[in-house]
């Protein structure tokens, strides 16, 4: 198997590099030359077949699955008047519409201007098919619902002020009077008012320990915000040159302090940050927050105006992103189980190897998984992933798509792309892993080695590729 599959990748290499070569009927110096040449390099490829047959150590290729190198490139992206066109009446997307518009995402991505109308349809804010009143309806709704999370919030934080000025007054108290100061400072009525959040009673069930959580999430929300850089900048033309007095204004309705280092603009968003990360602790209190989740949110922030929109938005791409920030890292695991399977099928000789190692549990690419490639990628290449990644799943979810990647024979959608584009980082670099990488330790530093080095349409294009060879050989993984 394995002297048929380097075979095959020595074919490869001597027909990429007489690519375009034609043989004419007549026996020209070039034809007789370009004879030679293919004579010279099929014996060779023969001869090492032979000799990895009968031992020989053999030739390593860096291209391992993939059947050629990268040469295509991204296809064009969503434009405004493209996106517009694809309305018809009362607002509405006609079936071919959704197809043309989930392709056109899944292959070319969109443009930075009409991201922020393109993002509710791919996450599911509004159905794929709704009409513009609907989603008027909807909207109004959510700003409603956001507003109400928002207003808990702040109850919440008032609370918590009144607790602790009060706590500078109680000095000398006995000890049982301190025991009955520690209980929750709220009425019932509010606790059942958060409890109805998203049903979140089992949340503040928990009493005292619930408060330990909020004050902690609070603190963190905190420090994470102010620490964000300003690489979003260039995607927010109006938060860039947000005014002084609206930024104090929002500052100070989000608790945030020791911020006046900061710029206008980075407060500003820093600000948005630590109200949409309150509200969301308090949606899913479950999850909470967990360091890096600020990473996520800031592209939501960026590219969006109005904050229930960019939390709605980020409650939906949270829906699976959640279980990266689970304490028993049970979603982790399902994701770098999923990522070494796919390497597995998809390339046997570099699986082999990260056996060989110990490292097949592909803890290694740790980090790719839980941000989604946010430390790796730049600020607009991770958002070009991010949305092939949503219009992969639309499709997926609405069926939608599908149709339009079989007449174009692509591969097929699937909610595993973030897995095959982790894996197809890998399997590029499988030379330089087979033969440097003999532990763990080496194999971070190459993981850590990647960020900035890497071109997100050649990693989708690769993906797209193991997912044609692997499709159906493997399950998908769980959400």
């Amino acid at each position: 198997m394995l002297e048929k599959e380097l075979l095959n990748q020595l074919i490869g290499v001597v027909y990429d590099t007489l690519g375009g070569i034609q043989m004419s009927g007549r026996h020209s110096s070039a034809n007789f030359t370009t004879a030679v040449v293919v004579g010279v390099a099929v014996t060779a490829v023969a001869g090492v077949a032979v000799a990895v047959a009968v031992g020989g150590t053999g030739f390593l290729s860096d291209r391992g699955p993939f059947r050629k190198r990268w040469r295509r490139r991204r296809h064009h992206p969503l434009t405004q008047q493209q996106w517009e066109d694809f309305f018809g009446d009362e607002g509405r997307l006609s079936n071919n519409s959704t197809e043309k518009l989930i392709h056109k995402v899944r292959w070319g991505g969109i443009e930075p201007g009409i991201r922020a109308q393109v993002w509710p349809f791919l996450l599911g804010i509004y159905e794929i098919d709704s009409t513009e009143a609907e989603r008027k309806e909807q909207d109004a709704k959510l700003r409603k619902e956001y507003e109400k999370i928002r207003s808990y919030c702040q109850e919440i934080k008032q609370s918590l002020t009144s607790r602790r000025e009060g706590e500078h007054q109680q000095d000398g108290m006995e000890e049982q009077e301190e025991e009955e100061h520690k209980l929750m400072p709220f009425s019932e009525s509010q606790i059942e008012a958060f409890s109805s959040i998203n049903d979140g009673s089992a949340f503040w069930k928990k009493g005292p320990k619930a408060l330990d959580d909020i004050v902690t999430w609070q603190r963190i929300i905190r420090l994470d915000a102010v620490r964000m850089n300003a690489e979003w900048v260039p995607y927010s033309p109006s938060q860039a040159n947000v005014s002084d007095e609206e930024t104090s204004k929002v500052a100070r309705k989000a608790g945030l302090s020791d911020d006046e280092h900061l710029e206008t603009c980075r407060r500003y968003h820093a600000a948005r940050l630590v109200s949409i990360l309150e509200a969301y602790a308090l949606y899913d209190p479950d999850t909470g927050y967990c360091q890096g989740m600020s990473d996520l949110l800031s592209p939501f922030v960026a590219l969006m105006d109005d904050d229930h929109q960019a939390f709605w938005c980020f409650v939906s791409f949270m829906r699976t992103a959640r279980h990266n920030f689970r304490l028993d890292e049970v979603g982790i695991r399902r994701q770098l189980n999923g990522t070494s399977d796919i390497i597995r099928v998809a390339d046997p000789e570099l699986y082999d190897h990260l056996v060989k190692i110990k490292a097949e549990d592909c803890t290694f690419v740790y980090r790719m998984v839980v941000v989604l490639f946010r430390r790796e990628l730049t600020f607009e290449q991770t958002i070009c992933l991010w949305e092939v990644i949503w219009a992969d799943s639309t499709a997926m979810r609405t069926g939608k798509g599908v149709g339009e990647a079989q007449k174009k024979k692509k591969a097929p959608p699937t909610n595993d792309l973030l897995l095959y584009t982790i894996a197809a980082a890998v399997c590029r670099r499988r030379k330089f892993i087979m033969e440097n990488c003999k532990g763990m330790d080496e194999l971070l530093r190459e993981c850590n080695a990647m960020a900035g080095t890497l071109d997100v349409w050649q990693m989708l294009d690769d993906a797209r590729e193991l997912v044609s060879r692997v499709h159906g050989r493997r399950p998908e993984t769980p959400t």
